[in-house]
Protein backbone atom coordinates (compact mmCIF):
# COMPACT_ATOMS: atom_id res chain seq x y z
CA UNK A 1 0.00 0.00 0.00
CA UNK A 2 2.49 2.52 0.75
CA UNK A 3 4.66 1.70 -2.35
CA UNK A 4 1.06 2.37 -4.17
CA UNK A 5 0.77 5.52 -2.50
CA UNK A 6 4.53 6.43 -3.25
CA UNK A 7 3.70 6.07 -7.10
CA UNK A 8 0.44 8.05 -6.86
CA UNK A 9 2.78 10.79 -5.21
CA UNK A 10 5.26 10.36 -8.29
CA UNK A 11 2.96 10.25 -10.92
CA UNK A 12 1.37 13.65 -9.36
CA UNK A 13 4.19 15.25 -9.20
CA UNK A 14 5.36 14.30 -13.08
CA UNK A 15 1.15 15.98 -14.09
CA UNK A 16 2.22 18.51 -11.68
CA UNK A 17 5.85 19.18 -14.16
CA UNK A 18 4.67 17.90 -17.50
CA UNK A 19 0.90 18.99 -17.39
CA UNK A 20 -1.91 16.06 -18.12
CA UNK A 21 -1.28 16.08 -21.76
CA UNK A 22 2.37 14.95 -21.80
CA UNK A 23 1.50 12.29 -19.31
CA UNK A 24 -1.69 10.56 -20.59
CA UNK A 25 0.01 8.78 -23.21
CA UNK A 26 2.93 7.41 -20.73
CA UNK A 27 0.27 6.16 -18.35
CA UNK A 28 -1.74 4.59 -21.70
CA UNK A 29 1.59 2.61 -21.92
CA UNK A 30 1.98 1.53 -17.76
CA UNK A 31 -1.89 0.12 -18.16
CA UNK A 32 -1.59 -1.71 -21.31
CA UNK A 33 1.56 -4.22 -20.16
CA UNK A 34 -0.38 -7.20 -22.13
CA UNK A 35 0.80 -5.17 -26.11
CA UNK A 36 4.01 -5.12 -24.90
CA UNK A 37 7.05 -7.03 -27.28
CA UNK A 38 10.14 -7.63 -26.21
CA UNK A 39 12.95 -5.56 -27.76
CA UNK A 40 15.75 -7.10 -30.39
CA UNK A 41 19.39 -7.98 -29.90
CA UNK A 42 21.42 -4.50 -29.77
CA UNK A 43 25.16 -3.56 -30.29
CA UNK A 44 26.26 -0.16 -28.96
CA UNK A 45 28.85 1.13 -31.56
CA UNK A 46 31.23 3.71 -29.28
CA UNK A 47 31.61 7.07 -30.69
CA UNK A 48 34.20 7.94 -33.64
CA UNK A 49 35.12 9.67 -36.55
CA UNK A 50 34.88 7.67 -40.37
CA UNK A 51 35.73 8.82 -43.81
CA UNK A 52 32.77 8.97 -45.58
CA UNK A 53 31.94 9.40 -49.14
CA UNK A 54 29.10 11.40 -49.64
CA UNK A 55 25.67 9.53 -51.75
CA UNK A 56 23.63 10.64 -54.26
CA UNK A 57 25.13 12.22 -57.61
CA UNK A 58 27.53 14.72 -57.68
CA UNK A 59 27.95 17.91 -60.77
CA UNK A 60 30.76 19.93 -61.68
CA UNK A 61 30.66 22.30 -64.44
CA UNK A 62 27.28 20.34 -65.73
CA UNK A 63 29.31 17.40 -65.56
CA UNK A 64 29.59 14.37 -63.61
CA UNK A 65 31.78 14.70 -60.36
CA UNK A 66 33.19 12.06 -58.06
CA UNK A 67 31.24 12.72 -54.79
CA UNK A 68 33.41 14.29 -51.76
CA UNK A 69 34.77 11.91 -49.13
CA UNK A 70 34.45 13.90 -45.79
CA UNK A 71 34.97 13.31 -42.08
CA UNK A 72 32.12 12.48 -40.22
CA UNK A 73 31.78 12.79 -35.86
CA UNK A 74 29.82 10.63 -34.18
CA UNK A 75 29.55 11.83 -30.39
CA UNK A 76 27.51 9.49 -29.11
CA UNK A 77 27.16 5.55 -28.97
CA UNK A 78 24.47 4.22 -32.00
CA UNK A 79 22.79 1.47 -30.86
CA UNK A 80 22.09 -0.81 -33.88
CA UNK A 81 19.85 -4.09 -34.36
CA UNK A 82 22.54 -6.95 -34.25
CA UNK A 83 21.09 -8.69 -36.99
CA UNK A 84 18.13 -7.76 -39.51
CA UNK A 85 14.65 -7.96 -38.81
CA UNK A 86 13.02 -11.39 -38.97
CA UNK A 87 10.42 -12.89 -40.92
CA UNK A 88 9.15 -13.83 -38.10
CA UNK A 89 9.24 -10.55 -35.97
CA UNK A 90 7.78 -9.09 -39.09
CA UNK A 91 4.80 -11.19 -39.20
CA UNK A 92 3.90 -9.97 -35.86
CA UNK A 93 3.35 -6.73 -37.00
CA UNK A 94 1.09 -7.88 -39.72
CA UNK A 95 -0.98 -9.82 -37.39
CA UNK A 96 -1.24 -6.78 -35.59
CA UNK A 97 -2.35 -5.06 -39.08
CA UNK A 98 -0.01 -2.64 -38.69
CA UNK A 99 2.58 -3.90 -41.79
CA UNK A 100 1.40 -5.24 -45.04
CA UNK A 101 1.49 -9.04 -45.59
CA UNK A 102 5.01 -10.80 -46.71
CA UNK A 103 4.97 -11.94 -50.48
CA UNK A 104 3.60 -15.94 -50.50
CA UNK A 105 7.48 -16.95 -51.21
CA UNK A 106 9.07 -15.49 -47.87
CA UNK A 107 8.90 -18.39 -45.61
CA UNK A 108 8.18 -17.13 -41.62
CA UNK A 109 11.37 -17.69 -39.69
CA UNK A 110 13.01 -16.39 -36.77
CA UNK A 111 16.02 -16.61 -37.74
CA UNK A 112 15.57 -15.42 -41.08
CA UNK A 113 15.33 -11.82 -42.22
CA UNK A 114 12.68 -10.01 -43.53
CA UNK A 115 13.08 -10.20 -47.72
CA UNK A 116 11.49 -8.34 -50.46
CA UNK A 117 9.83 -5.56 -48.60
CA UNK A 118 9.94 -1.59 -49.13
CA UNK A 119 10.81 0.79 -47.22
CA UNK A 120 7.43 1.72 -46.62
CA UNK A 121 7.25 -1.59 -45.07
CA UNK A 122 10.46 -1.37 -43.19
CA UNK A 123 9.46 2.89 -41.35
CA UNK A 124 5.98 0.85 -40.73
CA UNK A 125 7.56 -1.65 -38.49
CA UNK A 126 9.57 0.49 -37.04
CA UNK A 127 6.67 2.59 -35.96
CA UNK A 128 5.08 -0.34 -34.64
CA UNK A 129 7.93 -1.69 -32.70
CA UNK A 130 8.30 1.91 -30.96
CA UNK A 131 5.19 1.62 -30.13
CA UNK A 132 5.15 -1.62 -28.40
CA UNK A 133 8.29 -1.32 -26.48
CA UNK A 134 7.75 2.29 -25.89
CA UNK A 135 11.29 3.13 -27.21
CA UNK A 136 11.97 4.90 -30.29
CA UNK A 137 13.27 2.56 -33.79
CA UNK A 138 14.01 3.84 -36.77
CA UNK A 139 15.78 3.17 -39.93
CA UNK A 140 19.76 4.20 -39.69
CA UNK A 141 20.69 7.38 -41.63
CA UNK A 142 23.76 5.94 -44.51
CA UNK A 143 26.20 7.87 -42.48
CA UNK A 144 24.94 5.83 -39.67
CA UNK A 145 25.17 2.33 -41.21
CA UNK A 146 28.23 3.26 -42.84
CA UNK A 147 29.43 3.72 -38.91
CA UNK A 148 28.32 0.54 -37.76
CA UNK A 149 29.21 -1.08 -40.09
CA UNK A 150 32.78 -0.61 -40.12
CA UNK A 151 35.66 -2.07 -42.60
CA UNK A 152 32.08 -4.21 -44.17
CA UNK A 153 31.47 -0.63 -45.37
CA UNK A 154 32.93 -0.81 -49.18
CA UNK A 155 33.37 2.60 -50.91
CA UNK A 156 31.82 3.16 -54.35
CA UNK A 157 33.68 5.80 -55.66
CA UNK A 158 34.80 5.47 -59.25
CA UNK A 159 37.18 8.12 -60.98
CA UNK A 160 35.18 10.15 -63.69
CA UNK A 161 36.54 10.52 -67.09
CA UNK A 162 35.59 14.30 -68.37
CA UNK A 163 36.09 13.23 -72.36
CA UNK A 164 33.61 10.25 -71.39
CA UNK A 165 31.69 10.82 -68.30
CA UNK A 166 29.56 7.50 -69.52
CA UNK A 167 32.94 5.05 -68.75
CA UNK A 168 31.77 5.57 -65.09
CA UNK A 169 28.60 4.03 -65.17
CA UNK A 170 30.34 0.94 -67.26
CA UNK A 171 32.54 0.39 -64.79
CA UNK A 172 30.50 0.62 -61.57
CA UNK A 173 28.44 -1.66 -63.81
CA UNK A 174 31.59 -4.30 -64.37
CA UNK A 175 32.26 -4.35 -60.63
CA UNK A 176 29.05 -4.62 -59.33
CA UNK A 177 28.57 -7.64 -61.91
CA UNK A 178 31.66 -9.07 -60.62
CA UNK A 179 29.64 -10.20 -57.54
CA UNK A 180 28.13 -13.43 -56.30
CA UNK A 181 24.47 -14.18 -57.36
CA UNK A 182 23.42 -14.89 -54.66
CA UNK A 183 19.29 -14.57 -54.40
CA UNK A 184 18.85 -17.39 -51.30
CA UNK A 185 18.23 -15.61 -47.81
CA UNK A 186 20.43 -17.57 -45.68
CA UNK A 187 19.81 -18.06 -41.64
CA UNK A 188 21.67 -15.34 -39.00
CA UNK A 189 24.77 -15.32 -39.05
CA UNK A 190 25.91 -16.94 -41.89
CA UNK A 191 28.03 -14.34 -43.46
CA UNK A 192 29.51 -13.31 -39.82
CA UNK A 193 30.21 -10.77 -37.66
CA UNK A 194 31.92 -7.19 -38.01
CA UNK A 195 34.48 -5.87 -35.45
CA UNK A 196 31.38 -4.26 -33.96
CA UNK A 197 29.76 -7.60 -33.48
CA UNK A 198 27.36 -6.70 -35.96
CA UNK A 199 26.18 -9.32 -38.02
CA UNK A 200 25.84 -10.16 -41.94
CA UNK A 201 26.39 -6.74 -43.30
CA UNK A 202 26.90 -6.44 -47.41
CA UNK A 203 26.17 -10.05 -47.43
CA UNK A 204 23.34 -10.87 -49.93
CA UNK A 205 20.26 -8.63 -48.16
CA UNK A 206 20.67 -4.81 -48.83
CA UNK A 207 19.19 -2.54 -45.77
CA UNK A 208 17.09 0.00 -45.83
CA UNK A 209 18.22 3.57 -44.84
CA UNK A 210 16.36 6.70 -44.09
CA UNK A 211 18.72 8.51 -46.60
CA UNK A 212 16.76 10.41 -49.59
CA UNK A 213 18.50 10.39 -53.03
CA UNK A 214 20.41 13.73 -54.09
CA UNK A 215 22.03 15.21 -56.67
CA UNK A 216 24.39 17.63 -55.63
CA UNK A 217 25.90 20.58 -57.28
CA UNK A 218 29.96 21.07 -56.60
CA UNK A 219 31.59 24.66 -56.69
CA UNK A 220 35.61 24.47 -57.97
CA UNK A 221 36.95 23.71 -54.54
CA UNK A 222 34.63 20.09 -54.68
CA UNK A 223 32.39 21.95 -51.89
CA UNK A 224 28.89 21.16 -52.04
CA UNK A 225 26.86 24.87 -52.85
CA UNK A 226 23.38 23.13 -53.70
CA UNK A 227 21.14 20.27 -53.09
CA UNK A 228 18.04 18.88 -54.55
CA UNK A 229 16.78 16.09 -52.72
CA UNK A 230 14.30 13.15 -54.32
CA UNK A 231 13.19 11.26 -50.64
CA UNK A 232 10.62 9.08 -53.40
CA UNK A 233 13.82 7.32 -53.84
CA UNK A 234 16.00 6.01 -50.69
CA UNK A 235 19.59 4.42 -50.13
CA UNK A 236 19.75 0.65 -49.25
CA UNK A 237 23.09 0.01 -47.97
CA UNK A 238 24.71 -3.74 -48.68
CA UNK A 239 27.96 -5.53 -50.99
CA UNK A 240 27.03 -2.13 -52.90
CA UNK A 241 24.88 1.05 -52.84
CA UNK A 242 21.95 0.86 -54.39
CA UNK A 243 19.55 4.00 -54.73
CA UNK A 244 15.77 2.34 -54.68
CA UNK A 245 12.26 3.63 -55.37
CA UNK A 246 10.89 3.66 -51.72
CA UNK A 247 7.61 1.81 -52.17
CA UNK A 248 9.59 -1.01 -54.54
CA UNK A 249 9.58 -4.49 -52.71
CA UNK A 250 11.83 -6.51 -55.66
CA UNK A 251 14.28 -4.18 -56.90
CA UNK A 252 15.29 -7.07 -59.60
CA UNK A 253 11.77 -6.07 -60.74
CA UNK A 254 12.51 -2.71 -61.22
CA UNK A 255 12.89 0.32 -59.16
CA UNK A 256 16.43 0.48 -58.71
CA UNK A 257 17.86 3.86 -59.96
CA UNK A 258 20.98 2.77 -61.25
CA UNK A 259 23.59 -0.28 -61.18
CA UNK A 260 22.98 -3.62 -60.66
CA UNK A 261 19.80 -4.33 -58.17
CA UNK A 262 20.06 -5.72 -54.79
CA UNK A 263 19.35 -9.43 -54.55
CA UNK A 264 17.08 -8.68 -51.68
CA UNK A 265 15.83 -5.95 -49.57
CA UNK A 266 15.61 -5.84 -46.05
CA UNK A 267 16.18 -3.94 -43.05
CA UNK A 268 17.80 -3.59 -39.48
CA UNK A 269 16.69 -0.67 -37.00
CA UNK A 270 18.81 1.41 -34.60
CA UNK A 271 17.14 2.21 -30.79
CA UNK A 272 17.57 5.96 -30.01
CA UNK A 273 18.22 7.15 -26.60
CA UNK A 274 15.12 7.55 -24.16
CA UNK A 275 13.59 10.99 -23.97
CA UNK A 276 13.14 12.30 -20.42
CA UNK A 277 9.40 11.44 -20.53
CA UNK A 278 10.41 7.48 -21.29
CA UNK A 279 12.68 7.57 -18.68
CA UNK A 280 10.65 8.57 -16.22
CA UNK A 281 7.57 5.98 -17.27
CA UNK A 282 10.53 3.25 -17.58
CA UNK A 283 10.69 3.71 -13.99
CA UNK A 284 6.91 3.92 -12.85
CA UNK A 285 6.43 0.98 -15.06
CA UNK A 286 9.17 -0.98 -12.60
CA UNK A 287 7.62 0.68 -9.40
CA UNK A 288 4.00 -0.79 -10.94
CA UNK A 289 5.19 -4.34 -11.88
CA UNK A 290 6.78 -4.32 -8.45
CA UNK A 291 2.96 -3.63 -6.88
CA UNK A 292 1.68 -6.35 -8.45
CA UNK A 293 3.73 -8.88 -7.90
Amino acid sequence: MLLAFKIKIALACIVGVAGPTAIAPMVARLQDPVTSVAEPALVEIAPGTINYRESGDHVRDGRQAESPITAIRFDRPLTIMTHQVSAADYQACVEANACRAMERDIAVAIDRPVVQVSWLDANAYAEWLSLKTGRRYRLPTDAEWAHAAGTRFKDDGLSVDDTDPARRWIARYERESALPDDPNPRSFGSFGRNEHGVADLAGNVWEWTSTCFTRNVLDSAGRVVKTVNNCGVRLAEGAHRAYVTDFIRDARAGGCASGRPPANLGFRLVRDPPTWSQSIAQRLGRLMHAVRA
